[in-house]
């Protein structure tokens, strides 16, 4: 047996582009789905969106765009064979997604505590608007959140691989795969910060 394996790098970043393809599908399905209810509930939507926490919202956003640079800069660092330096980049990748998830907590525990939830009395006595808004809202974010989850697992694995040697400047498509999922997971949030926090 060759000592050197064949890897077929090509056929691993296309299998990735298919798999982020879709997931674009599907946050594209929910996205279409908060349009065509936003059609119908301007005002109920209008008014929700103006109860959400936009310090959260704007935080997350600061903090997702600063790990999907920390992400591309791993990348360059390693094809330069700096694994110090791509390793501590990674560390600080997946030191903003527990972060956001953090956040997402507070902000979450905060809603939950007035009586934001699908379901709950306050949201069933309102308009009807305002449960579609909240079940939408909840859905996208928490799926989106649970891509955050696998995401930063998915990075602290990789930081792993790169510090025991494994991942290197002959071979970091691992890396890479796991930084464009990153940048995937930082795009869906840049749609859903603007169509929750900032509709008016």
């Amino acid at each position: 047996m060759s000592p050197h394996p064949h890897k077929d790098y090509a056929g691993a970043k296309l299998g990735m582009w298919l798999f982020l393809f879709t997931e674009l599908i599907l946050f594209g399905g929910l996205f279409l789905l908060y349009g065509a209810y936003l059609a119908r509930y301007p005002e109920e939507f209008a008014a929700a969106g103006q109860e959400m926490h936009l310090i959260f919202g704007a935080a997350n956003t600061v903090i997702l765009l600063t790990s999907s640079l920390f992400a591309a800069m791993a990348v360059t660092a390693i094809q330069r064979d700096e694994r110090r330096t791509a390793f501590r980049l990674l560390a600080g990748t997946v030191l903003c997604a527990a972060v956001f998830l953090f956040n997402k907590y507070l902000e979450w525990s905060a809603e939950i505590g007035r009586g934001i939830y699908p379901g709950s009395p306050q949201l069933a006595a309102g308009p009807p608007g305002e449960s579609v808004f909240y079940g939408l809202y909840y859905l996208t974010v928490g799926l989106h959140g649970l891509h955050v989850l696998v995401g930063g697992t998915l990075l602290a694995v990789v930081a792993w691989r790169v510090r025991r040697g494994i991942i290197h400047a002959g071979d970091y498509v691992w890396l890479e795969n796991s930084a464009l999922y990153w940048h995937l997971v930082d795009l869906i949030w840049i749609f859903i910060f603007p169509l929750y926090y900032l509709i008016l």
